[in-house]
């Protein structure tokens, strides 16, 4: 299984889409020898689909259909040779992947048939078992269904540690901590803009384009800062991956 989990699809001062993970991308569709993906586009909410998908065969070099497109939506992600799934509101990607019934066919190329799958911001949030570390509203009047579960810990992207001056709300360190405590057996992997996990043939490795490192989150313990995956030793369940 090749899993790409990015923080968020374009990093301030590069307008291209996933430039940061380009070099990553292109040797894995190398050695793959991938000349075609399919794009589920349906997080998008403001922008448009088949742009969204043009701006990827520019950055990755290959073809890239959107599956709006397809007349079998599960059909066509049975097909692909990769999977892009792009970032926008969580909510509306997820309960559109249950209405579309994509969860299962998604699951089962990428588990069973070793079919890589590349997701950013909601693409990566729908890639862990549930949206519930999302920072999306929920704009639809949706339920919190399970995603896709191929990589077995929450992930809240596009961590921030920032406080704002004059912002009275929680801090996104306090709200994080909020799902810990409801949620005591369970950890949260925060990633940084410009940065990503990959997956690949078990292994699990971290990169980000500033140098950043990522947060863990755990119920009752010390935030922990981390530098590198050595740090998922005993969080992950690498036998999952």
């Amino acid at each position: 299984m090749e899993l790409f989990l990015l923080s968020n699809g374009k990093i301030s001062g590069d307008s291209a889409l996933l430039s940061y993970a380009k070099d990553a991308l292109q040797e894995m569709i190398a050695r793959r020898q991938i000349t075609s993906a399919v794009l589920v586009p349906y997080a998008i909410i403001r922008g448009n689909y088949d742009e969204r998908a043009k701006e990827l065969e520019q950055s990755l070099g290959i073809k890239v259909s959107s599956l709006h497109h397809a007349g079998n939506p599960a059909e066509a992600i049975g097909h692909a040779q990769c999977i892009l799934v792009s970032g926008g509101n969580t909510w509306m990607l997820n309960q559109m992947l249950h209405e579309q019934g994509l969860i299962v066919p998604i699951k089962r190329v990428v588990r069973e048939r070793n079919i890589p799958y590349v997701g950013w911001s909601a693409g990566c949030n729908v890639a862990t078992p549930s949206i519930r570390t999302t920072n999306d509203m929920p704009i639809r009047n949706s339920v919190v269904l399970p995603s896709l579960g191929l990589f077995p810990v929450q992930i809240n992207p596009h961590y921030i540690d920032a406080q704002l001056s004059g912002h009275m709300g929680e801090t996104r360190d306090e709200r994080i901590a909020e799902f810990c405590a409801i949620n005591p057996s369970e950890s949260v992997i925060a990633i940084r803009e410009g940065s990503y996990l990959h997956v690949c043939d078990g292994q699990l490795s971290y990169f980000s384009a500033k140098g950043e490192g990522f947060k863990i989150f755990r119920h009752a313990r010390a935030t922990q800062e981390c530098q590198d995956t050595k740090a998922l030793a005993g969080l992950v369940p690498f036998e999952c991956l």
